[in-house]
């Protein structure tokens, strides 16, 4: 986008789902432009974007962290916009509810059509999925919500792993994952619209992040166990505290009392994971705590967690989390300053 050119109108939505967090920081970044202008020769003299807060109804709104924010207008009061962002939204013990804003929804649907890009920051995607336009469409999401999302909305394909997804013919819809990533989404608005100098420029004065090695390393593997049955969910309880015994899938069979090809083929339809595969994630993310907690060598926690071969034991860590194990404590290694001192 020109100097010259317009700004972008950016509607900014409030329900009271939201969390105040993702909405006020999208706000402040994509409206710091002017602030940006006088010190940063890269941003340009005109403010890109004109950022707004909207709502069902003009007026306040409390927000899921009990905090209210005004919203300037209501979205009837809206006949044009260029970007909808959908901020993280707190889903309750019962999920999501559809159909409770269908004022919003028949609006973003309208706004899609005269070309609007829609954007979600993590779970603000439960409201804009409402709309019908993700149906087929790639998206992301906090992988927290991954599984209520998927039965709201059997549809759309999932994909936790990614921090971001751009998505649709026009390159229109567009959902970060997990809380965070609403840095990379406003980092991508601004790359893409005013470009990548500008991107990073804001980037590095507000110290934001890129998340580079996608969402991987920071998933937490918890194995399904909702699936009704009885004997792999033993398997599952007993497996918690004893993935690292030598041949775990074999003394999981012979304590099943089922046939080996029946047990098998029972734990991969109730867990969606083969049971090598299910030992593999449990002893993963055991490896992951120790790597975050403490300083032993990695070939030290390689056999604690139930690997002879060290060299393996790199390898599937880097298929499973993206980054090596040395990486990994690199990225999330609780600093030395923050440990407890408690005897």
């Amino acid at each position: 986008m020109s100097a010259a050119a317009r700004p972008l109108h950016v509607s900014l939505v409030a329900i009271p789902d939201a969390v105040i967090s993702t909405l006020t920081g999208i706000y402040d970044v994509l409206g710091a432009f002017r602030m940006l202008g006088r010190v940063e020769p890269s941003i340009p003299d005109a403010p890109p974007f004109a950022v707004e807060i909207v709502a069902a109804k003009r007026g306040g709104v409390m927000l899921a962290s009990g905090v209210p924010v005004e919203a300037g207008l209501a979205v009837s009061d809206i006949e044009a916009t260029d970007i909808i962002i959908v901020p993280s939204v707190l889903l309750g013990p019962g999920g999501w509810t559809q159909g409770r804003y269908p004022q919003i929804v028949d609006w973003v649907r309208r706004m899609h059509a005269q070309g609007a890009l829609l954007c979600s920051a993590c779970s603000g995607v439960f409201l804009l999925a409402e709309t019908g336009l993700f149906d087929g469409r790639e998206t992301t999401i906090h992988w927290a919500y991954a599984e209520p999302f998927a039965r709201a909305f059997p549809r759309v394909p999932l994909r936790p792993d990614r921090v971001l997804v751009v998505s649709g013919a026009r390159e229109e819809l567009v959902s970060s994952g997990a809380s965070m990533t609403w840095h990379d989404l406003v980092l991508y608005l601004i790359a893409r619209h005013v470009g990548a100098t500008a991107a990073q420029t804001v980037a590095r004065h507000f110290a934001l992040q890129w998340h580079h090695d996608g969402l991987a390393p920071y998933i937490v593997f918890k194995g399904r166990e909702d699936h009704g049955d009885a004997a792999i969910a033993d398997a599952q309880s007993w497996l918690s505290t004893h993935f690292s015994v030598a041949s775990p899938v074999e003394e999981m069979v012979r304590r099943s009392g089922l046939a080996e090809r029946t047990f098998k083929r029972r734990f991969t339809e109730a867990t969606g994971f083969a049971p090598i595969d299910y030992v593999q994630r449990l002893r993963i993310e055991d490896a992951k705590r120790r790597l975050e907690r403490t300083d032993a060598p990695a070939d030290e926690i390689s056999w604690k967690v139930g690997y002879e071969d060290a060299a393996f034991f790199r390898r599937l860590f880097k298929r499973v989390t993206g980054m090596t194990p040395g990486a990994y404590r690199r990225r999330f290694q609780v600093p030395a300053f923050a440990r407890s001192k408690k005897k």
